[in-house]
């Protein structure tokens, strides 16, 4: 008979929202193989949150929450868009964003944050929600940004609910400057990363790996040019591309006649201070994930039926 210790049964416990004795019990019968106490309990109709953990979840909801010099950046994950309309599922996440303003930044950090005042982590709740609600839900991923003087500003588009929707993005602007004027470039500045979805600042910040497949692709679709001539088309190719996917070299989308480098530029008389962009981050929900196709149920009627749809 294996040692079943409160460690076993708490991990089976969060697993599965399960109640604590049932775990023990399925451990016990078991002789503590966690997998095996998954199944157990799955067969006597115990487990509620395991057999949802398979599922896609890609709907839910991105939160972004700022404090002072300090914010946070949000997703997390449900099944269906009607559970990110339910309070249950927006009180946790708004909850969950305050908590993550205060971490390191990452998942597993807030995964194990307590709620305030409560010995329930953040996980412990996200289980209980999934028992109670019966979905699949996860915390797919969380950003912090901060700045020593300045601003960090928000937008969130497609809003559900107050700092709650479907796309978020923080913009960080370190200055001396008047914070006013700062908030509200700022703001319009998030609102520019919303509709264009840059992937960097500016060139350097261009992973290695997107600028050797772009010089690629370059090099592929001029074959055959003597490689001084190459060198010099990759070169004007690449600058090309970072006016399109680099946020300082973009036309900013309030005014397409400036890039938003000029922009910030032309800020600094407003705000009294040099203006400097630090970073941004943009959350589109769900994006990356591989959702499962809706059946075509018409089609599984034919086949059924021996016809065609």
């Amino acid at each position: 008979m294996a040692n079943i210790t409160a460690a076993m049964v708490k991990e089976l416990r969060e697993t599965t929202s399960a109640g604590m004795m049932d775990c023990k019990t399925a451990l016990a019968e078991t002789n503590g193989d966690l997998e095996a106490a998954i199944d157990w309990l799955r067969k006597k109709g115990l487990s509620k949150a395991a057999k949802k953990a398979g599922r896609v979840a890609a709907e839910g909801l991105v939160a972004v929450e700022s404090s002072g010099h300090t914010a946070t950046i949000l997703e997390v994950n449900s099944e269906t868009d009607f559970v990110a309309r339910n309070e249950q599922f927006q009180a946790f996440v708004r909850e969950a964003a305050k908590i993550a303003l205060m971490g390191k930044g990452t998942v597993e950090d807030l995964e194990a944050a307590h709620f305030p005042g409560s010995q329930t982590t953040v996980k412990d709740r996200l289980q209980e929600l999934i028992a109670t609600i019966g979905e699949n839900m996860t915390l797919r991923r969380v950003s912090k940004l901060e700045v020593s003087k300045g601003v960090i500003a928000s937008y969130v588009h497609n809003v559900v609910t107050e700092g709650l929707g479907k796309i978020g993005v923080l913009v960080a602007l370190e200055s001396e400057g008047d914070v006013t004027f700062l908030s509200t470039l700022g703001r319009q500045i998030a609102m520019h990363v919303a509709a264009t979805n840059p992937v960097a600042v500016d060139a350097s910040g261009v992973d290695a790996a997107t600028v050797e497949r772009e010089s690629n692709i370059l090099r592929e679709k001029n074959a055959g040019k003597p490689e001084n001539v190459m060198q010099k088309i990759i070169e004007s190719g690449l600058k090309s591309y970072y006016k399109e996917v680099t946020l300082l070299e973009q036309p900013f989308v309030h005014d397409g006649s400036k890039t938003v480098a000029q922009v910030l530029k032309e800020a600094e008389s407003k705000a009294g201070k040099p203006v400097a962009l630090k970073g941004f981050v943009r959350y589109a929900l769900g994006e990356g994930i591989e959702k499962e196709e809706a059946p075509d149920f018409a089609a599984e009627v034919a086949a059924a039926a021996g016809t065609k749809a």
